[in-house]
């Protein structure tokens, strides 16, 4: 459906253990928990196997669009990606964090579309790819995100502001026509913004205009 869905399951799993329970009296319920949901906790499982909507999301950027409007070119772009968010990540041990700022954004999404901000945690688990196309002159970049957890209906989602916001996005509520489309529309939304968003940071960067802009805006 279009409910993150954590609630249902949790209900569900309650039920199950009281049916057990009744069946077999002397079973020793400790939790109805494990963690190996890892939920709201960066986990190898989440990475690996996905939870919630796994999306991938690309783009081509035209070489004139890197130079006139990003303000760098597709060579520096693959270096700093490959130094940065490739081996500079790998070096600090990083657990799906193979991004510039993919959380940034997540969390911004999070918090106007009604989301569960913690989830911002695992929902954040971003690689963000580049490389060059059309004979090394285009941009193409992507980033695959395998587990973002988004709703449309239940919790936050209810809240007059957070309600418009996804009103806006055309996702509000759940879809009768196809259930589940709306939050999948939705995480493919995040996977979107967070494209945008990392090719902004990686341009600003590349083309050393990061503290510049920081400075001339007071920040």
């Amino acid at each position: 459906g279009d409910a993150m869905g954590m609630n249902m399951i949790s209900k569900g799993v309650q039920n199950v253990m009281d049916f057990l329970n009744k069946e077999f009296p002397d079973m020793d319920v400790i939790g109805i928990s494990g963690n190996y949901c890892s939920d709201k906790k960066p986990a190898a499982v989440n990475w690996i196997e996905g939870r919630g909507k796994s999306v991938v999301c690309e783009a081509i950027i035209k070489e004139d669009v890197v130079k006139k409007v990003l303000k760098t070119n597709v060579a520096s772009l693959l270096e700093l990606n490959m130094l940065k968010n490739l081996t500079g990540s790998a070096m600090a041990g990083a657990l799906g964090g193979f991004n510039a700022h993919a959380s940034n954004i997540v969390s911004a999404v999070y918090i106007a579309t009604g989301q569960d901000p913690a989830q911002n945690v695992e929902s954040s688990h971003c690689i963000t790819m580049m490389e060059a196309v059309n004979d090394g002159k285009d941009l193409h970049i992507s980033v695959t995100m395998p587990s973002i957890e988004v709703g449309t209906v239940g919790g936050r989602t209810q809240l007059a502001s957070q309600s418009a916001c996804l009103n806006l996005l055309g996702v509000k509520g759940a879809s009768k026509e196809a259930p589940g489309s709306n939050s999948r529309k939705l995480a493919t939304i995040v996977a979107g913004a967070v494209l945008a968003g990392e090719l902004s940071l990686m341009s600003a960067l590349a083309a050393g205009q990061l503290v510049k802009s920081h400075m001339k805006y007071n920040r």
